[in-house]
Parts: structure tokens; sequence; C-alpha cells
């Protein structure tokens, strides 16, 4: 499903319960120098993470100062968190003259501990190519290394490298708890372009070699993923983010089945087993 951009006003983009993607939950908060916003959210862990802009965030008591350091976009530096326990109340004040700031979660039943997330923190990885045109970087916010300290949240920012180019291929899905060969994990996507003007695909197909969905995605879409492969890509000369959550029925390791009819591209993409390690 996409979901064109808009002034959600604050309001939540995929609440509670969602028809498609009930594992997930999303906000898109903007405020101004000195506003602030409290949210909380039953059921579900959180993780706030500054596109842009400075604020302070404060769970049940924990204050956690200077979250964000980028300006301009999200391609201006490195993205910095907060994993919220399920149930929290949250206060995200801005600290300069404007921040927009996501806020990331998934439905979990147990109570955690907060911390921060700062970009020394961050887990890194990159793999393809610019002859494969599958070249990318992931961030890692709430990744592998924090499996005893978060439930079933899994946050990353995943970039295009260079202009142009594919992301999530070989296509793969993970729609259906059938271990050892996948794990069903509901997924939402929010979409930036630099040039802002830019813009790219998102396929969705439910079947191997039937006929799916296209989207047409541009700066700020939201695309929510629940069944089926579903690789995208950026027009050539733009470069292509998407703020990614995932959210696990029953484990917080993430595991891809591929897509068979293109499951021998595997052999072609450089580094794609580690980035497939790094969601486990």
């Amino acid at each position: 499903m996409h979901i064109a951009p808009y002034d959600n006003q604050n309001e939540p983009i995929v609440d509670v319960e969602h028809g498609l993607v009930p594992l997930n939950y999303y906000n898109i908060v903007k405020l101004r120098k000195g506003e602030v916003f409290e949210y909380n959210v039953p059921g579900y862990e959180t993780c706030v993470v500054p596109a842009t802009g400075t604020v302070s965030v404060d769970v049940d008591g924990a204050f956690y100062d200077d979250l964000g350091q980028r300006t301009k976009d999200v391609w201006d530096g490195e993205p910095e968190g907060v994993y919220v326990p399920v149930g929290a109340t949250v206060r995200i004040t801005c600290l300069t003259d404007e921040t927009e700031t996501f806020v990331a979660g998934a439905k979990h039943d147990k109570v955690l501990e907060p911390f921060d997330v700062r970009a020394a923190d961050l887990d890194v990885v990159q793999y393809g190519s610019d002859d494969t045109k599958t070249h990318r970087k992931i961030k890692h916010i709430l990744g592998a290394q924090y499996h005893d300290r978060v439930g079933r949240l899994l946050v990353s920012e995943l970039y295009t490298v260079g202009a142009g180019g594919w992301s999530g291929f070989p296509s793969h899905k993970h729609d259906t708890d059938r271990l050892p060969d996948e794990t069903r994990h509901d997924e939402t996507y929010n979409f930036r372009f630099r040039p802002d003007y830019g813009s790219g695909l998102q396929m969705l197909q439910r079947e191997d070699n039937k006929p799916g969905d296209a989207y047409h995605i541009m700066d700020g879409s939201t695309v929510l993923i629940d069944k089926g492969y579903h690789p995208c890509a950026v027009l050539p000369g733009y470069e292509m983010y998407y703020f990614t959550i995932l959210g696990g029925l029953s484990q917080r390791s993430l595991k891809q089945y591929f897509q068979p009819t293109h499951e021998e591209q595997l052999k072609t993409i450089p580094g794609i087993m580690d980035m497939v390690a790094k969601f486990k």
C-alpha cells in the first residue's frame, strides 16, 4: 500500500492495529524551537529518530539531550535514536529552529529499559556494486547488536549509493512465520530523494511469476509492506533514502525468503550475505 506525502499534523501515519501492518507504528512529528510533543503508545515499543534538527527526549524521567545533529536533510550527517519501552510516556522537545522526527514502533508485550543510540553506536553495512545497479548503504539504529535490549523492533536507514539503481533486490519476502525458512515481519518505509523532486518505483509482487503492483514513490511517500516480494528503484540521476521499520510477530531476528525466480542473483551482488546477517 502506498500513502502519498501529506501533512499528518503529528498524527500517526500508521496507527496501532493497522489493518495491513498491525505489527508496526509510525509517526512524523514536526516541531519548532521550544515546542513539545508528548506521546504514549500502549502495546508498542518505539524508537525516536530525528530526521533533521535536534531534540531532547524524556522517557518516563530518563532524559536524553541533544539527540540528532542533521540540519539540511537525511544525507547531512548520521542518525541517532532513543529506544522507548512499551507504554512509556515520552516528551520530545525541539532544541533547534525546527525538527522533523520519526517515531517508529513495533508491537510487543514486555517492558524493557530505555537507552539512546548515538552516531558512534551505529552498525553500518555497505554492499552491492555500481555494475549490478544495487549499490547501497544501511545504517542500523536498532540493529542486531541490541537483541538483548529490544523486543521485536528493527529500525534502519537505507541509502542508495550513487544516482539511480535498485534496492531490496534480489526480491524477497517475510510475510509468513515458517522457521527456519522465513519469519513474519510487517514493514513500513518512508522515502526521501535528493534532489527532493526525484522519485522512484516500489514493486510488490504477491506470488512468484505472477503480475504484481507498482507504486510511484515521491519525496515523503510511505509504503506499507504486508506480504509479497518488494524491491524498489530510484530514477537515474537521483539518490534515494528510506527509513525502515520492521516488527516481528514471534521474534526480532528477520529471516528473508528470496524469490525463487531471482535467487541465483544472490551470487552476483557483492556483500549481500553480510547485509542479510545484519538483520538476524
